[in-house]
């Protein structure tokens, strides 16, 4: 598992997500855990509203014919990514840190170095994130703390990557 050393909400090496904070990503991921297909695709369509050029830099949209909401390859992806970054936010207070195998942190590293992400691209990740979680959850559990958690651990998730973006040495 990985250990992120940057010191992006970091303190000593370890994450710091309180108790709170890891209640309200629990509770939310087990609601949205039970339709986390249908949710993810909502996710990344929400990407590509936001920002239409970003399917571009997925090479399985690129010259597609195919209505992104049908794209068997985007369907597919969009579920790893959700429930990569879901499940790395539930196991963020109990792990210390963000529990990702480091193989899969180097491989996220260099793909998103190769494809030019940048800051931006992780901004509007996390807005369609938090606005994906906001219309998934029940209206009354949404909350400003729940939203700030969610928010803490995806910064973890992009911190742990952009470590891994480096060039080939």
């Amino acid at each position: 598992m990985a250990l992120v050393e940057e010191n992006n909400g970091m303190s000593g090496g370890a994450a710091s997500f309180s108790e709170e904070q890891e209640a309200l990503v629990l509770k939310s991921w087990a609601i949205m855990k039970k339709d986390s297909a249908n949710i993810a695709l909502r996710f990344f369509l929400k990407i590509f509203e936001v920002a239409p050029s970003a399917s571009q830099m997925f090479s399985f949209l690129r010259n597609s014919d195919v209505p992104l909401e049908k794209n068997p390859k985007l369907k597919t992806h969009a579920m790893s990514v959700f429930v990569m970054t879901c499940e790395a936010a539930a196991q963020l207070r109990k792990a210390g840190k963000v529990t990702v195998r480091d193989t899969t942190l180097k491989r996220l590293g260099a793909t998103h170095l190769k494809y030019g992400v940048g800051d931006a691209h992780f901004e509007v990740v996390k807005f369609a994130l938090l606005d994906t979680i906001k219309e998934e959850v029940p209206a009354d559990m949404w909350s400003p703390a729940m939203k700030s958690a969610w928010s803490e651990a995806y910064d973890h998730l992009v911190a742990a990557i952009k470590q891994e973006m480096k060039p080939a040495e």
